[in-house]
């Protein structure tokens, strides 16, 4: 990826920081981009010297659209962040839905829509294993990982004459930071329980989910695949 231009949106922690990492050390120009600016300052103290940021919020149209306009044509655009509720569907209040749905179908649908990539280049999501195996408190995700990989299927179906592949990436539970927010017990009682009924008997790390972003990225042969990177979560 030397000297490649790679844009990581969600690039500010958990798999898109991971992702941001891989790709710097393997020697790309590393721009990532969050709606926060703490996190955006805090990742670049753990990244190498040279990446990059910028403030963006996807669920603005407008705000995706001025962003591409302004920069140069990219080589890999991800995907990586987006703020979803879980829930039922009868209790979880119609704004948070609606403000996820924003997020993460409407988001991916915006940078679809706006992003500028080189001919060879690739756009890639990132969806999740409840697009394959509902769960009842999680519904909307789950419908909404599913949106996603359907806009990935035609985007790169739409995409391709201008020589441009699209792809998604779908994890099950990622050992990241979002969930210390069940402290220290919570966390490792939510992982020892996932260690537990996957097949491959281990929680994966953010790495491993960069780890195959990076090849659907690169990977000239692969466009419209949803690769799952979720332990054989999907099957249980």
């Amino acid at each position: 990826m030397k000297n490649q231009r790679v844009l990581v949106i969600g690039g500010s922690s958990g798999i898109g920081e991971a992702t941001a990492l891989r790709a710097a050390n393997a020697g790309a120009a590393v721009t990532i981009a969050s709606r926060t600016p703490e996190r955006l300052n805090s990742a670049l103290q753990r990244l190498p010297p040279g990446v990059l940021t910028q403030e963006l919020d996807v669920r603005s149209a407008s705000e995706v659209d001025s962003f591409f306009k302004s920069h140069a044509p990219w080589n890999h655009v991800i995907l990586a962040g987006s703020s979803t509720q879980v829930g039922t569907v009868k209790s979880l209040p119609l704004d948070q839905a609606q403000d996820g749905t924003q997020s993460k179908f409407w988001g991916a649908y915006h940078v679809g829509r706006s992003a500028l990539i080189c001919k060879g280049g690739s756009l890639t999501f990132v969806s999740g294993v409840y697009a394959q195996r509902p769960n009842v408190n999680a519904v909307l995700q789950g419908a909404l990982n599913a949106a996603v990989e359907g806009l990935m299927r035609g985007l790169a179906l739409e995409l391709a004459p201008a020589g441009i592949r699209v792809n998604a990436v779908s994890p099950s539970t990622t050992a990241t930071p979002l969930w210390d927010r069940l402290g220290p017990e919570g966390r490792e009682a939510k992982f020892t329980s996932m260690r537990q009924r996957l097949l491959t008997g281990q929680v994966a790390a953010a790495d491993d989910i960069a780890h195959a972003i990076l090849f659907v990225a690169t990977n000239p042969s692969t466009t419209g695949s949803t690769v799952l990177v979720d332990g054989g979560d999907a099957l249980v």
